[in-house]
């Protein structure tokens, strides 16, 4: 018998494997896995159990060191992830967890051996942010490994990461933008950096655009994919991040009719080329229509910006400039919500807070307006 299960108590059971003989002592060789949850959770796990033992995979517990089990847990968890989700979870493994963590053995590995790397990484320079990915990484990791039965707790339980900071916001007024929209009718990529502007729409999400996504008649884009390049120089798509993300979203007629020259140029442009355009192809590709580099339309937009004489924003902060003028012109939040695919409102307020201020003064004026029949400005207080 190569394994058998042992009732301990009332919701425990013990799963008893047999790893044959000692081959140095003669000894026979057994392991114990235990195992929260009745029978049938006990049954399921040695059959995992035999059938690691089967293909050689199995880990004993007290053995593997945590770069060994990262090593396995990244190999077994790929299928979970995203190609691009594998290689940050890969690089951060291999270039971070297990320099200064993979020498312990994972059942000896403790909180405060977490905490250590994790102000490590906080003094070298990294940010609040990456050191909460680090901890992320890992949690999910030692989770795994109480599911095997290699470890019994998730010490990762018992840290806590760095708050979270937020990333100081920067956006452009209505004559920032103007001024840029201006000045980008010269670039190659005027029609991505306007449609960035006027749908808040990530970076991911433009470059998946194809043309069968635009609906000229009804003035919209629906959002279904986003378009990512892996460290290898290969594309992805990949499915919205969220169900909130897949998303319809209303173009005003500007807009409509600079996509609309967008895609006769690139007509014209295919043509000559001998290749027709299709409803599959991408709305904002190369000539021959191969995907945009997404770090080349990045740096475009910044040399652009400093051109102008702007203050210098990231891409991103389009995304941010299209919501903030948005709540500023008095479009109702829910509305913004919808536009920016984010997955409840209370998410839209928390992150655009910094415009509440100046929507609470208007909303009072208008109310004080509304009452009395007078186009007042409400006192802000007295100079000395």
């Amino acid at each position: 018998m190569r394994g058998h299960i042992v009732k301990r108590g009332k919701d425990s059971y013990t799963i008893v494997l047999s790893l044959g003989n000692d081959p140095a002592t003669g000894r026979r060789l057994r392991q114990w896995v235990s195992v929260k949850g009745n029978k049938k959770d006990a049954e399921k796990k040695l059959g995992e159990l035999l059938h690691q033992l089967d293909t050689g995979s199995f880990m004993t517990p007290g053995k593997t060191t945590v770069a060994e089990y990262l090593e396995r847990w990244l190999t077994d968890y790929r299928a979970n992830l995203s190609p691009r989700g594998f290689e940050r979870y890969r690089d951060i493994i291999r270039a971070h967890l297990i320099p200064d963590l993979g020498a312990i053995p994972l059942t000896q590995l403790r909180p405060e051996h977490l905490q250590r790397h994790y102000t490590a990484m906080l003094k070298s320079g990294r940010s609040a942010g990456t050191v909460r990915y680090h901890h992320a990484v890992l949690h999910v990791a030692l989770q795994t490994a109480v599911k095997w039965g290699l470890v019994v707790r998730n010490v990762a339980d018992a840290v806590d990461a760095p708050k979270k900071r937020g990333v100081e916001m920067q956006t452009w007024d209505e004559d920032d933008v103007n001024h840029f929209l201006e000045a980008a009718k010269d670039s190659p990529y005027h029609h991505i950096f306007l449609t960035a502007i006027y749908t808040g729409m990530r970076r991911s999400e433009l470059l998946g655009l194809s043309w069968k996504d635009i609906d000229f008649i009804f003035g919209q884009i629906c959002v279904n994919r986003g378009l990512h390049q892996l460290k290898d120089g290969s594309y992805i798509f990949t499915e919205p991040k969220s169900a909130r993300s897949r998303r319809t979203i209303a173009l005003p007629p500007p807009a409509v009719l600079a996509l609309q020259e967008h895609k006769e140029r690139q007509e014209h442009d295919r043509a000559m080329l001998g290749l027709p355009l299709g409803n599959e192809d991408l709305v904002f590709s190369t000539v021959e229509g191969k995907p945009l580099r997404p770090n080349t339309i990045t740096r475009a937009w910044e040399t652009l910006a400093a051109r102008c004489g702007l203050k210098v924003i990231r891409l991103h902060d389009a995304r941010h400039t299209h919501a903030s003028l948005m709540l500023k012109w008095g479009i109702h939040p829910k509305v913004v919500q919808e536009r920016l695919g984010h997955s409840s409102i209370e998410m839209t307020m928390d992150i655009y807070s910094h415009v509440m201020p100046g929507l609470q003064q208007a909303a009072a004026e208008l109310f004080g307006q509304k009452l009395t029949g007078k186009a007042e400005k409400m006192p802000v207080g007295k100079k000395d």
